[in-house]
């Protein structure tokens, strides 16, 4: 699992996916979502803007990454 910091309160997923490197537009990041290939928590989740705070695990395409501030 890899450790992303973050120097906000919150990051929206679109956004997340971007900043630690696990796609490179976001367009990429809107279609990863959209087609359910995201998990937040354990869970799919289909919403791009969703707010993610310290703590929050994310995988995509067999990695994983934990919010940390």
């Amino acid at each position: 699992m890899e450790e992303i910091i973050i120097n906000t309160d919150f990051i929206k997923l679109d956004a997340f996916l971007k900043y630690c490197g696990a796609v490179y537009t976001g367009g990429e990041a809107k279609e990863a979502v959209i087609y359910g290939e995201v998990s937040v928590n354990g869970e799919v989740c289909l919403q791009r803007g969703k707010k993610l705070f310290e703590g929050d695990v994310v995988t995509f395409d067999s990695n994983t990454y934990r919010v940390s501030k």
